[in-house]
């Protein structure tokens, strides 16, 4: 014969109804399950809990003792692990941070690495360089837009200048014509 429960559940059969429809994990699921079948009375004993879940019997006794000591809020609690520590961090972090705010910046994510390893002695992969400065400094290179070869210096800079001032001139205006718009350019003088 199994052994049967010494255990008050505080909440009601309603709520724990209610949140057991609400749950959206299998984790929560199972658990609140079992606290509304203990307090339906469906099940009575330990072994027959364990039988109906389909979890060992220890499994069952540390749930019933996380709700022992801390309620429903300490049954569903979900432990998150911390991960490893960050190996760019604090003063080091920050300093990246400001050198690829100004304007020399760093060209490539390999130099970077370089950059760490002169100054603090850090031995980083390129792929963490490129995940912190990409996704969560959501910082960008400085890397200068190609030009070509034969380029002239004079006539670039010729057109900057002059580019926009034809284009001032004409202004479009649009027109509804039954179904369809129109565009009408014309000249402001």
């Amino acid at each position: 014969m199994g052994r049967p429960f010494n255990l008050e559940i505080s909440e009601s059969a309603e709520y724990l109804s209610k949140s057991l429809k609400k749950a959206r994990t299998a984790f929560e699921k199972e658990r609140l399950q079992m606290l509304w079948w203990i307090k339906t009375g469906q099940a009575t004993q330990h072994q027959e809990l364990s039988r109906m879940l389909g979890r060992d019997g220890s499994t069952v006794t540390r749930w019933l003792q996380k709700y022992r000591q801390g309620g429903l809020a300490k049954l569903l609690e979900v432990k998150a692990s911390p991960g490893a520590t960050p190996k760019i961090q604090g003063e080091v972090r920050s300093q990246l941070e400001e050198k690829l705010k100004c304007s020399e910046g760093f060209s490539s994510y390999g130099e970077i690495v370089e950059w760490l390893k002169q100054e603090f002695d850090l031995e980083v992969k390129y792929q963490t360089v490129y995940r912190l400065v990409d996704y969560q400094l959501q910082a960008k290179l400085k890397i200068p837009r190609p030009q070509g070869k034969q380029q002239d210096e004079q006539a670039v800079n010729l057109f900057k200048k002059t580019f926009l001032t034809p284009l001032l001139a004409f202004k479009t205006f649009y027109v509804k014509e039954s179904d369809y718009v129109t565009s009408v350019r014309m000249r402001l003088d």
